[in-house]
């Protein structure tokens, strides 16, 4: 079993830029593949990036991309979401997941069953 605890989220501006942590305990973490997912309200739930426990797979999605980097330091079981050059669409309540598997592909990473467990979720809200 892992757990997950997520912190950084808030309020911002856009433009600004937020860095969320997602702290984990339980199993070797280091095992585990990771991403981050948001949903806004109304909405379903999307992968936002995911990272092998390699890192040599790492996917984002399009709307993204340049502006977000997954990073992970397993010596602290800790997954990273730097946040960059935010929008009012960012706005979202954003969820660290772990796979219990060190691997990702892209036929599956975006899929919320992909992902065994999941932390309890961080607000972020990006003002115009």
């Amino acid at each position: 079993q892992v757990q997950l605890v997520e912190s950084g989220g808030g309020l911002v501006q856009a433009g600004g830029s937020l860095r969320l942590s997602c702290a984990a305990s339980g199993r070797t973490f280091s095992n585990y593949a990771v991403g981050w997912f948001r949903q806004a309200p109304g909405k379903e739930r999307e992968c936002v990036t995911a990272m092998s426990v390699s890192g040599a797979s790492t996917y984002y999605t399009d709307s993204v991309k340049g502006r977000f980097t997954i990073s992970r330091d397993n010596a602290k079981n800790t997954v990273y979401l730097q946040m960059n050059s935010l929008k009012p669409e960012d706005t979202a309540v954003y969820y660290c997941a772990a796979r219990g598997n060190p691997y990702l592909s892209s036929s599956y990473y975006y899929r919320v069953q992909a992902y065994d467990y999941w932390g309890q979720g961080t607000q972020v809200t990006v003002s115009s």
